[in-house]
C-alpha cells in the first residue's frame, strides 16, 4: 500500500537532492500506462460484478469475489483524480488549476485506500476460509455459510473505516477569497495531518499489512501443499489397502474443489506480490525519516510511490483473467453474458 506523497512538493524539491534522474525516468515510464489500468481495471471488475450476479451468489466463494470486485471498483473510481494530478504534475507543471489542486489530489486519496485495504481484508478472509475448508473440511465446511460470510464481509467493512478514521478527518472543504478576482474559491483545509498520518503508519501501513502479508504466504503454502497433495493422489494406483484408500479418500479433492482453491491460491499470489513494494518502503521509512516527504531521499521515495501506484492498480485489475481460467461457472455465466454460448 502506499503512503500519501504528493509528486508535486517531490517536483518542487532543489535540484541537488539525488535521485531525480530515476524519479523522472518512473514518472515517464509507469505514470502513461496508469489511465490505461485504471480504464482496464473498471471495465474488468465492472464485468465480475455483472457475471457473479448473472451465476448466482450461492455460496461464501462468490460473495467474497463479488465484494472483493465492488471494493476493487471504488478504489480505482475514487483514486483517478490524484493519478490525473500526479500525470498533470509529471507532463504539464505549469498546468493553471480552475480549482485548488489540493481537492483532486488529496481529497480522495484516504477513501480510496480505505477501499484497498478493505480489498486485502477480503483476500485475507478469502484465503483463511479456504484454507480452512481444505485442511480441516469436517470442522469448517458447513461453517462459512452465505449468512455468515456476508456479516463477516459488512464488518471487514466497518473494521476498515474504523482503521482509517484518523486519515479520512485530515481533509475537509473550505473556501478561500481570491485576492485578484475577490471572489471566494473551494479549498483543501488540512487539520492534525502530521497525528494522523503518524498513527495511520504505525496500524495501516505497518502492523496490518504485515500480518495480512505472512497470514497470505502461509495461505498460500497450505493450498499449494494440498493441490499438490491431491495431483500426487490422482496419480496413484488403486489400492487395496481399505485405510490407505479410506486416507486417500479424505485428503481427495474434487474437481470442482481444486479448481477454487487454484483460483484463490492465484488470488492470494497476486495479493502477496502487489504488497511487496509497498510494505518494504513503508518498513524503510519508518526506519530512515529521510526517506518520506520533505527527506534528503524524496526523490528516491517518489521512485517507489510510481512503483507501488502501479502494483496497486494492477492488483485490482488482474483478477478477472484468474476468474476466467480457474472458475467453471464463472467461464460459463461470461460467455452467456456475451452471447458466446
Amino acid at each position: 500500500m502506499l503512503n500519501q506523497t504528493s509528486l508535486k512538493t517531490s517536483m518542487k524539491t532543489d535540484s541537488d537532492l539525488p535521485y531525480l534522474r530515476e524519479l523522472n525516468i518512473a514518472l515517464g515510464v509507469l505514470a502513461p500506462v496508469w489511465p490505461a489500468i485504471i480504464f482496464l481495471g473498471l471495465l474488468s471488475n465492472t464485468t465480475n460484478i455483472l457475471v457473479f450476479i448473472k451465476a448466482g451468489v450461492r455460496d461464501s466463494v462468490t460473495i467474497l469475489l463479488l465484494s472483493l470486485s465492488i471494493s476493487d471498483m471504488c478504489f480505482l473510481i475514487l483514486i483517478t483524480p490524484t493519478v490525473s494530478t500526479n500525470i498533470i504534475f509529471h507532463y504539464k507543471p505549469r498546468w493553471v488549476w480552475a480549482l485548488d489542486h489540493s481537492i483532486t489530489h488529496n481529497l480522495l486519496y484516504w477513501p480510496a485506500f480505505t477501499f484497498y485495504d478493505y480489498s486485502s481484508y477480503i483476500s485475507v478472509f478469502l484465503g483463511v476460509t479456504r484454507c480452512a475448508c481444505v485442511a480441516m473440511p469436517l470442522h469448517f465446511k458447513s461453517t462459512f455459510t452465505k449468512r455468515r460470510t456476508v456479516v463477516g464481509v459488512v464488518c471487514l467493512f466497518c473494521f476498515a473505516v474504523l482503521f482509517h478514521l484518523p486519515v479520512l478527518t485530515i481533509f475537509s472543504i473550505g473556501w478561500r477569497k481570491d485576492p485578484v478576482t475577490n471572489v471566494s474559491i473551494p479549498v483543501a483545509v488540512v487539520s492534525g495531518r502530521q497525528t494522523m498520518v503518524k498513527i495511520n503508519d504505525l496500524l495501516n501501513r505497518n502492523t496490518l499489512p504485515w500480518i495480512s502479508f505472512i497470514t497470505m504466504i502461509g495461505c498460500v503454502a497450505l493450498l499449494s501443499f494440498k493441490l499438490f497433495q491431491a495431483s500426487k493422489i490422482r496419480s496413484l494406483p488403486a489400492s487395496g489397502d481399505k485405510a490407505a484408500a479410506k486416507s486417500d479418500h479424505d485428503n481427495k479433492l474434487s474437481p470442482k474443489d481444486v479448481h477454487v482453491v487454484q483460483s484463490v491460491v492465484l488470488v492470494c499470489s497476486i495479493f502477496i506480490i502487489a504488497q511487496l513494494p509497498a510494505l518494504l518502503y513503508s518498513t524503510v521509512r519508518v526506519v530512515n525519516p529521510e526517506f518520506d516527504q520533505g527527506g534528503r531521499l524524496v526523490k528516491l521515495f517518489g521512485v517507489f510511490f510510481c512503483i507501488s501506484l502501479t502494483c496497486s492498480l494492477l492488483n485490482a485489475t488482474v483478477n478477472i483473467f484468474v476468474y476466467y481460467n480457474y472458475n467453471n461457472k464463472y467461464r460459463s455465466a461470461f460467455r452467456a453474458l456475451l452471447n458466446l454460448t
